[in-house]
């Protein structure tokens, strides 16, 4: 099981937070937070439910984290292990993490792959995605995994779309000549870029595209 203490900042004020691992009476407060993260007109049918939240905790609990503050469920982030050798990289959101129900969780698998990681618009500014970011990146060393995986939205694409290509747009991001939300919050977060691909997921902005990014375990290399 999983159980971290650390301070994060808020202003110049240190503030106290616990990485855990989420249950079933965490699922009302998982919940709310992702529909304070997500608000209308992103569909509420695309909202965790208790079903998914209950296949998290018990086909692969390891993979399912929150971060709490005084009491509160601020955020959360859940992974599930697959088998990704290099080139399956052509998959959809959908397809490697069962529509969020992981019920294709393999625990002889390489990869952890991320399915979400959701953060409440009031705690946003503390860093706690970056802090539950590193925190799978200390379950892929302790599990002895290959690497971290999943795909990021690109919500700047849709701006640019008519002036470059999807590789085009990722690499002025890497270059900082443009930013983008996702894929600039996890470059900061330690994870490298592996391609950008087609038909990831439903969404306007990124155009259907999800860029797929990494943290390869260094004790693994």
């Amino acid at each position: 099981m999983f159980y971290k203490e650390l301070y994060v900042y808020e202003s110049n004020k240190p503030v106290k937070a616990t990485i855990r691992n989420y249950k079933k009476a965490d699922f009302d407060q998982l919940i709310q937070v992702q529909k304070e993260a997500f608000p209308p007109p992103f569909p509420e049918e695309l909202l965790w439910n208790t079903e998914q939240l209950t296949n998290h905790i018990s086909l692969f609990p390891d993979g399912a984290l929150c971060v709490e503050i005084g009491g509160r469920i601020a955020g959360s982030i859940t992974g599930l292990i697959v088998h990704l050798d290099d080139g399956d990289e052509d998959h959809s959101w959908a397809e490697v993490t069962d529509n969020g129900y992981i019920r294709n969780h393999d625990p002889e698998g390489n990869t952890l792959y991320i399915v979400d990681i959701c953060i409440s618009p009031a705690y946003r500014k503390l860093g706690l995605g970056k802090w539950m970011m590193q925190s799978m990146y200390e379950s892929v060393v302790q599990l002895g995994l290959e690497r971290l995986l999943g795909g990021g939205r690109m919500p700047g694409y849709h701006i640019q779309s008519a002036d470059m290509s999807i590789a085009q747009y990722v690499e002025k991001v890497l270059q900082g000549e443009l930013k983008d939300p996702v894929v600039s919050f996890l470059l900061r977060c330690g994870r490298t870029p592996v391609k950008p691909v087609a038909n990831y997921l439903e969404d306007d902005e990124s155009l259907n595209y999800g860029m797929l990014m990494e943290w390869k375990n260094p004790f693994k290399v």
